[in-house]
């Protein structure tokens, strides 16, 4: 096992412990060593121990594809074996086309950092995906807008998310000011996890080595996006955890173009509230809200109270979210999941 050179040994709590973890150690465990996962590769993993970063050495035929960074993992202080992963708390995760099982994105994040930009990449429908997903793993949204130093105004930008959802908080800042930490400090308070997520170039990598003060030695490479489509650049190609100032931990991760949505009904209807508080008053309980009379969400569309693109989003995201979300099928007792195909 290797640590960083000797330090004064950092409180667990300060890494994200908490009694939800504490919880599930048994007496065999006291012996070995709590760490958090801070980067994922095919054949090696590293975590964040108390004392610094570690290279953690993993039994053979171990899949590195079942960890996600932010896990919480027990070593043996010995060897630096990975001996077991803890439950996790929450976890971000999404379908690829055509994979047979979830990638994971990050684990036992407290806030999602939703990041886009004051330009032609921002894109409410985009927007609302991450939304849905934060919503159904309990991660706290808040949807952060960078190149605020490159428009003259901001508030067309907020005003095109600030309805996405109810409550939700959308912070405007330039990723590379020193400011920008102290507009995020409310979701970046020691032992707390962020992670950043959104499409390539649109500040991710710079916003991080904001918030982390890193020097240029040590700052992530960035990239920008295209002026003649708007497109941004790989810079970051995997997934980390990074300290912060605050005492905050953030994950970073690698640009995502396309976000399939699929297990995701609570998310949908945290999302689009204004809709699931509307279908109970229809007349009929699987009302499609597309042509049924009595339809209260229909109602409400005439009625001007309810924007008619916000309801086709809603049923284009729940058209796919059932698309996609494997179902057992088969006789009783011998039942399989159908995987996930193209979605409509």
């Amino acid at each position: 096992m290797t640590d960083a050179p000797d330090q004064t040994p950092l409180p667990l709590a300060s890494l994200g412990w908490t009694a939800f973890f504490d919880d599930q150690l048994t007496e065999d465990d006291r012996a070995l060593e709590p760490m958090r996962v801070a980067t994922v590769h095919r054949a090696r993993m590293s975590a964040q121990s108390v004392r610094g970063p570690v290279r953690l050495q993993i039994a053979p035929l171990t899949n590195t594809a079942d960890y996600a960074v932010g896990d919480w993992v027990l070593v043996a202080p010995d060897t630096g074996l990975l001996t077991r992963r803890l439950e996790r708390k929450t976890l971000i995760q999404r379908r690829t086309e055509g994979g047979r099982v979830p990638q994971l994105i990050a684990a036992n994040v407290d806030t999602l950092f939703i990041v886009t930009s004051c330009n032609d990449d921002l894109n409410p429908a985009r927007l609302e995906r991450y939304l849905a997903l934060a919503n159904e793993v309990g991660t706290t949204p808040v949807i952060v807008l960078t190149k605020a130093d490159q428009v003259a105004d901001t508030a067309p930008y907020m005003a095109q998310v600030a309805g996405l959802q109810r409550d939700l908080p959308v912070v405007a800042l330039n990723a590379n000011a020193p400011e920008a930490a102290e507009h995020l400090a409310p979701w970046c308070g020691e032992g707390q996890t962020v992670a950043l997520v959104g499409s390539s170039g649109v500040g991710k990598s710079s916003l991080l080595n904001t918030l982390a003060a890193k020097s240029a030695e040590e700052a992530q490479a960035t990239g920008s996006i295209r002026e003649d489509d708007a497109k941004g650049r790989h810079t970051t190609t995997s997934r980390s955890l990074h300290g912060i100032l605050g005492g905050a931990w953030v994950i970073d991760t690698p640009g995502i173009r396309t976000l399939h949505v699929s297990d995701i009904s609570v998310g949908l209807d945290v999302l689009f509230a204004e809709i699931a508080e509307l279908a109970p008053g229809c007349r009929f309980r699987d009302c499609t809200h597309a042509h049924e009379p009595g339809c209260a969400v229909q109602a409400a569309v005439a009625a001007g109270t309810l924007d008619p693109a916000r309801l086709e989003r809603w049923r284009k995201l729940l058209d796919e979210n059932r698309s996609n979300t494997p179902v057992a099928t088969g006789p009783r007792g011998n039942k399989t999941m159908k995987a996930f195909g193209k979605h409509r």
